[in-house]
């Protein structure tokens, strides 16, 4: 069965009628909207991660807060930026996540969208080397997440301490969590980056925006880079991937809020401009009655072929309105037969 989930962007702004002014409101109110969502019965809570803006910066102490008001729901990133992240402290904090869930991390990450600041990895601490760009950077730690997460050895055993177990030549990061390496997926923006992705054994995330548009549809495009990637993942050997998700704007109208907050916003035409130097486009948004975002559903090909949607969630108006939302996907799921 497909599977379907919220993306919460974490925005919060102090603007008239929001339910998120602040960021204790957005990091309260995801904890709940993760609640809600398992009781919607929704099989995903996602989050995305962002630096030096008015959104979730620090995934891994709000999941594990969402793991201890859950017990079923799958707790994701989507995604976060490898360019601010030490590799072996973020596999021991995914690790220490994962194990509080009982196994229910799905550990998105990637390159990192544009953002808001110049000299962020700077600030950070972190720089590029000569003839090295963020991308490659990002790669480098990606593997060495994957090194970490599968348990090998990383540290040389000092056999004057004691606290290094006799006998032992090299450390693995502590704690380990079994079956996480699996659930370990990669952020792609274009198709080669979900060949690599295939290749090197991650599950993918499909961006919300697709790089190097060649102007066919935003699905159709999409479509054809989860299958590319399916193939490129059954040709590596791996067995730590395979897994596909897409990101989809979806609102049901069925009450008068409804109709008041997305009744107009529909929309079967792609959204196309520049981005970095390049051309980009993102998909429409489904919004109409019940049956008419199923069918929407029905004629997307990327949504057809992943195996998770993730729908994104407007965070801003609420966890009572979110949890109405839910419930209804969760009946347009139905609708699919998803379910």
């Amino acid at each position: 069965m497909k599977r379907i989930g919220f993306l919460n962007f974490g925005h919060w702004s102090a603007v008239p009628g929001t339910r998120t002014p602040d960021p204790a409101a957005t990091l309260t109110q995801t904890v709940e909207m993760a609640v809600a969502a398992e009781e919607a019965g929704l099989d995903g809570a996602w989050i995305r991660s962002h630096h030096f803006q008015h959104m979730i910066s620090s995934p891994f102490p709000l999941l594990a807060a969402m793991a201890a008001r859950t017990s079923t729901i799958q707790l994701g990133t989507g995604v976060i930026d490898l360019r601010y992240e030490n590799p072996l402290y973020f596999a021991e904090e995914a690790a220490t996540t994962d194990l509080i869930s009982g196994g229910r991390l799905q550990l998105g990450i990637s390159r990192g969208s544009p953002e808001a600041a110049r000299d962020g990895q700077h600030q950070f601490g972190y720089d590029l080397q000569p003839d090295q760009s963020w991308s490659d950077l990002a790669q480098e730690r990606g593997q060495r997440i994957r090194q970490a997460l599968s348990g090998e050895g990383i540290a040389q055993a000092d056999p004057d301490s004691g606290w290094a177990p006799p006998g032992s030549d090299r450390l693995s990061t502590q704690p380990q969590s079994p079956g996480l390496l699996g659930r370990l997926w990669w952020g792609s923006g274009n198709t080669a980056s979900g060949v690599r992705a295939g290749e090197q054994g991650y599950n993918l995330v499909s961006s919300t925006l697709l790089l190097q548009d060649d102007g066919r549809p935003f699905h159709i495009q999409q479509a054809d880079q989860l299958r590319q990637y399916r193939a490129a993942y059954a040709a590596s050997g791996h067995t730590t991937g395979g897994m596909t998700a897409v990101t989809r704007s979806v609102f049901p109208v069925v009450t008068d809020t409804d109709r008041l907050y997305f009744g107009g916003r529909s929309s079967r035409e792609d959204s196309a401009g520049m981005l970095e130097g390049g051309r980009a486009r993102s998909g429409p948004t489904y919004s109409g009655t019940p049956e008419e975002v199923a069918q929407m559903l029905r004629e997307d090909e990327a949504v057809q072929e992943a195996d998770w949607v993730l729908m994104a969630n407007p965070n801003q108006l609420g966890v009572e309105y979110n949890a109405h939302l839910f419930r209804q996907w969760n009946a347009v799921a139905t609708e699919l037969g998803w379910r």
